[in-house]
């Protein structure tokens, strides 16, 4: 069975820009065939995605939902200390990672899993978050337990060391190193695709549907958005850190209430919206395959919209003023909840509600967004264009730095302006290519990335588990202390 969703041409090009959206659509299909081998009529990638969600909510005793209520206090900034080793508090970790998976996975990326998986890819999308919420808690966990800090303050941390220095730790160095370098590969690919060729793209297609005289343009966009980025990225994660901190809240807020005020004038329709995503979740009207294809539609879009599994984000987290991996982890597990089951369920019943799905075949991506916005309140889709425009912007800045740590582990920091203007590069060209391409390419990546992740996790899961018990143990009997360490959760020196 075929994941690979039709080709959408979403603008329009000059002839050189044309051949080089073809030539970038025929590679991305060349290698699909690598990546996406099926195992029973199922893509192996979707059954390890599973797998690996429902075994690390099980070893970790159900964290995605226990820890919900002390990740929210860690948030209020009850545990901060300014003289912990990192660059960064707990929220501005947060909201830098966050911003690496809030984009517009949340906005295009939802009405993208409607068109071609039906109503029923919401209902798994949902269940395949509060899962992905125990594997982003291990991951991040393990991002600080082998982080090294370096003299100057500086944190290295991220997939890449928790796989090496953890794996050589329990005698499979050679391995470790090896899954490391994959891993590193993947997530510079990954960064160029769904953090940033997806995010100018589909910004564009949102403006472009609000002023349509600005179709023809969408290479003049890709040096503009590219030259707004360039000057950000020079700044390093203190710098991305304050944007995003500052920038992603407001736009969550403002996406959020105007949904909720769309959800609101149709508030007799959501018993009916709510049976349709179910009926549909298990027999679906509008995807071949079957269940199979709708749970593929939705693992996919689950994963482009919250990065749990993948570590990605995992590199955010690593940068945090804490010498207490077990809280940065339940910290990160509200992620993929914020991320997936709020706003991309907010989109879900805006599109639903709004009668925009199935009524038009000629909208696609954010378009089919901005037009369920449209039938509310025709002003709307400038409040979208807005938000839409922060979220890619904030997710640019976000997998510039991810990317950027993942350079550096395989080649170092001398050369790192090459990996900045390839980074520009693929952030123009993701302005001309067609969203069919774009889409494979970073699905591709972003999913390729947790085979060596998840790996890793799996044999790094019995210490993880041990020191959960730990720190909730100590967290019962002193829990007004602000922060009592663990011990090991950093490494001094390069």
């Amino acid at each position: 069975m075929s994941v690979r969703e039709p080709t959408v041409v979403v603008n329009s090009s000059t002839d050189i820009l044309s051949k080089v959206d073809r030539i970038f659509a025929a590679i991305v299909a060349a290698i699909e065939q690598v990546f996406f081998f099926e195992v029973g009529g199922i893509p192996f990638i979707v059954l390890w995605m599973i797998g690996g969600g429902i075994f690390f909510t099980l070893r970790l005793s159900f964290i995605n939902l226990r820890g919900m209520k002390h990740a929210v206090e860690v948030l209020s900034g009850k545990y901060d200390r300014p003289e912990k080793s990192g660059e960064v508090s707990h929220f501005q970790g947060f909201t830098t990672a966050l911003s690496g998976s809030v984009g517009l996975g949340n906005i295009a990326g939802v009405a993208i899993a409607i068109q071609f998986g039906g109503a029923g890819t919401v209902f798994w999308m949902t269940l395949a978050a509060i899962l992905g919420m125990s594997m982003k808690f291990i991951e991040c966990v393990l991002a600080q337990k082998y982080r090294s800090v370096n003299p100057d303050g500086t944190v290295a941390g991220g997939p890449m060391y928790y796989l090496s220095q953890g794996l050589a730790e329990k005698g499979l160095a050679g391995g470790g190193r090896g899954l490391a370098i994959l891993l590193a590969i993947f997530a510079i690919f990954a960064c160029f695709g769904s953090g940033n060729m997806f995010q100018a793209n589909q910004s564009f297609a949102a403006i472009s549907y609000l002023i349509p005289g600005l179709q023809n343009y969408d290479w003049l966009y890709g040096i503009a958005i590219a030259f707004l980025v360039g000057l950000v990225i020079i700044g390093g994660i203190q710098r991305i850190a304050a944007v995003t901190s500052r920038l992603l809240p407001l736009m969550v807020i403002v996406y959020i209430l105007s949904c909720f005020s769309i959800i609101c004038l149709h508030l007799n329709l959501i018993p009916s919206v709510v049976s349709q995503i179910i009926q549909e979740a298990f027999s679906p009207q509008a995807v071949g395959g079957g269940v199979i294809g709708v749970i593929v539609q939705a693992i996919r879009r689950s994963t482009f919209s919250n990065g749990a599994g993948l570590g990605l984000t995992a590199i955010a987290h690593s940068a945090t003023r804490t010498d207490e991996p077990i809280r940065e982890g339940i910290v990160a597990s509200i992620e993929p909840f914020i991320d997936t089951v709020i706003i991309c369920n907010c989109t879900a019943m805006v599109i639903l509600l709004s009668g925009v799905y199935g009524s038009s075949e000629s909208l696609n991506g954010i378009e089919i967004t901005a037009a369920a916005f449209e039938q509310v309140v025709s002003w709307f889709p400038l409040i979208l264009a807005v938000v839409v425009f922060s979220f890619a912007f904030g997710t640019v800045i976000a997998h510039s730095y991810f990317g950027e740590k993942a350079w550096v582990y395989l080649f170092g920091e001398r050369n790192l302006i090459v990996f900045k203007l390839m980074f520009l590069s693929f952030l123009f060209l993701g302005a001309i290519a067609n969203l069919g391409s774009i889409i494979d390419f970073s699905d591709m990546m972003l999913l390729a990335m947790a085979i060596p992740n998840i790996i890793g996790c799996f044999l790094l899961s019995g210490q993880v588990a041990t020191d959960l018990k730990d720190y909730f143990a100590r967290l019962k009997l002193a829990p007004t202390i602000r922060d009592w360490g663990l011990g090991g959760g950093e490494r001094q020196g390069g």
